[in-house]
């Protein structure tokens, strides 16, 4: 039974659902290892925010719903597409409660590429981060400049958290949202991850596809962090 079997949108609709559940699904979702789902974008309303903060555990009053309702609207204008990234949402509406991740603050990114005698073409990445009072500077190579970005930053943090190790990228996905702009375009990015017993998707939106890259990579990182560590 596929993941969007017993997924649940509109704001109307949601609200039904929280009232009479057997009303518009056939059977019980777990009866088929399954789960009832609320999906969030720009078209939810105060019933879709609450029913989805309270699977998360999240105690939100009407201002905070309206304040994520809005940002919500916002990043969906500049092409962020929360449907397909639950693990970005939920950082969004932990953060409205007033929640900060504390795992690191980046201090600088910057990537690298050189065209080598023979056309080859190598990609080197240094993150500076802070973890607590601890500046930690790393450089690595990579394929590219998302996985050079992805093995410098994970060096960064294995020291304190060793449990980076266990996430894994399973796919890397870019869509162009206004092609038109040619190489100017604002790029969509979509990281899925691993950690061996759930899964997530994480999203960055950004005209510079190395921003939008990075967004999804830390988000995926302190999503994987902060269920590690419950």
């Amino acid at each position: 039974m596929g993941a969007s079997a017993f997924a649940h949108k509109a704001g109307l609709h949601v609200s039904a659902i929280r009232k009479a559940k057997d009303a518009y699904e056939h059977v019980d979702p777990e009866s088929v290892g399954n789960g009832t789902r609320f999906v969030v974008s720009e078209m939810a309303g105060k019933a879709t925010i609450q029913a989805k903060a309270e699977d998360l555990g999240l105690s939100m009053d009407g201002a905070v719903i309206n304040q994520v309702i809005d940002e919500l609207k916002r990043l969906e204008h500049e092409g962020f597409h929360f449907e397909a990234a639950d693990a970005s949402l939920e950082l969004l509406m932990r953060r409205a409660t007033g929640w900060k991740q504390e795992y690191f603050s980046v201090e600088s990114m910057r990537v690298i590429t050189d065209e080598l005698v023979g056309g080859q073409f190598t990609t080197e990445a240094t993150v500076r981060v802070w973890i607590g009072d601890e500046r930690s500077v790393r450089v690595a190579e990579g394929n590219g400049p998302v996985n050079a970005i992805d093995t410098a930053l994970r060096s960064a943090l294995r020291g304190s958290y060793p449990q980076v190790s266990r996430i894994h990228l399973t796919d890397y996905k870019v869509r162009i949202l206004d092609g038109a702009t040619a190489t100017g375009a604002v790029t969509r990015v979509l990281i899925d991850a691993t950690d061996g017993e759930r899964s997530w998707t994480t999203i960055g939106v950004s005209a510079n596809i190395i921003e939008a890259s990075w967004q999804a990579l830390a988000d995926s990182l302190v999503y994987g962090l902060l269920h590690a560590t419950k």
